[in-house]
């Protein structure tokens, strides 16, 4: 398997080789996330293209402070929370700062991925991110231009929302 550090210099130098490795390597979990937020095939399709483009065009300021992946990902995140304009952040002010309890429930994956993708967007969007992703509420704030206590409160609700659409007790 080439090395990252090879993929990236043959991209840099327009080789369809490389970006075709590239684009391999990382598609499945690139679209993956860009569906989890969304919601939707076609738009997470949208997302990925538009993402590699971006990641193409812009190799070159890939400072390497993280893994490729990582950078990728983030393009990822920006592009899918840009295809739904409409992200309304719900009840901000509500966060009481309590933990959900997810108990010893058995949960069916596919019940899951399902209920995940019924959330609002603003809830999805932060629960993919938060529990799926594993992004601190620091560097969501971040990517999102939100707040931190955004952040909390939109993964508390998502939780919330979870627990009561999967009847756990």
């Amino acid at each position: 398997m080439i090395s990252e550090a090879d993929l990236i210099t043959g991209c840099l130098l327009h080789d369809r080789i490389a970006q075709r490795q590239l684009y391999d390597r990382y598609k499945k979990a690139m679209y993956t996330l860009a569906y989890r937020i969304t919601g939707d095939f076609d738009d997470a399709n949208d997302v990925l293209q538009d993402a590699f483009l971006d990641v193409f065009r812009h190799l070159d300021q890939f400072r390497g402070d993280a893994t490729l992946g990582a950078w990728i990902k983030q393009i990822v995140v920006r592009k899918s929370t840009k295809k739904k304009k409409t992200v309304i952040w719900q009840n901000v002010e509500d966060y009481t700062g309590e933990v959900v309890d997810w108990g010893n429930s058995d949960i069916n994956a596919a019940h899951l991925e399902t209920a995940i993708l019924s959330l609002p967007q603003g809830f999805r969007t932060i629960f993919v991110l938060a529990e799926v992703e594993g992004y601190t509420h620091r560097e969501i704030a971040v990517m999102l231009n939100i707040s931190e206590g955004t952040s909390k409160s939109q993964l508390f609700h998502a939780k919330r929302k979870l627990r009561t659409m999967l009847s756990i007790n």
